[in-house]
């Protein structure tokens, strides 16, 4: 966590503009703290941790230090045992995709489809009687453009059956009206 003056996409004094710099060159996975928005903590957190001045960086609840300690701990090639790192995006959709075993990428869930195709997708997975899971790319727009280059398929919705694509709906209507579909849900082909 790091308490700064602004935001991440915003810092409002060098110290902390640096600070976020350092934690993203290192590829860093954090969340901030504004004391500009609440002046009650900012100055409770220089009593808490008897440190005076911002940013301040904790890592698991602990002050790591100020921006100073932080460019020492880089220099000294220990910052990155010390703070987790945001897992990579390739290694984030393999996850993703394997997340069920039937796994579907749309506009949208399972309850509210955001366009027609995802709404098709929707109905004809629902009549196969297969358990799937989804995920709305209208939320996350790193995996939504990721995606697109990890499966090597422009639009959505996508569908994967243990980590393989499948196709979109064009595909899994084919699949349906040649009888292979739910062969393919249950991984058998």
């Amino acid at each position: 966590m790091l308490f700064m003056k602004g935001t991440p996409q915003e810092p409002r004094c060098g110290f902390s503009k640096q600070m976020v710099e350092i934690l993203h060159r290192h590829n860093i996975q954090f969340s901030s703290f504004d004391i500009f928005s609440d002046e009650e903590v900012r100055q409770g957190l220089k009593t808490y941790s008897n440190w005076p001045t911002y940013p301040q960086l904790y890592v698991s609840g602990e002050l790591i230090g100020g921006l100073d300690i932080i460019k020492e701990l880089e220099a000294s090639e220990e910052l990155d045992t010390i703070c987790p790192k945001a897992p990579k995006l390739e290694e984030r959709l393999k996850v993703l995709t394997n997340k069920a075993s039937v796994m579907l990428f749309m506009k949208g869930n399972k309850q509210e489809a955001k366009c027609g195709f995802s709404k098709q997708i929707l109905e004809i997975l629902n009549s196969t009687g297969v358990e799937y899971e989804t995920f709305d790319i209208l939320e996350d727009e790193e995996v939504r453009q990721g995606l697109k280059t990890f499966s090597n398929w422009p639009t959505y919705p996508q569908l994967y059956v243990r980590g393989d694509l499948v196709g979109g709906l064009d595909i899994v209507k084919e699949l349906k009206d040649n009888g292979e579909l739910l062969p393919v849900l249950k991984g058998e082909n």
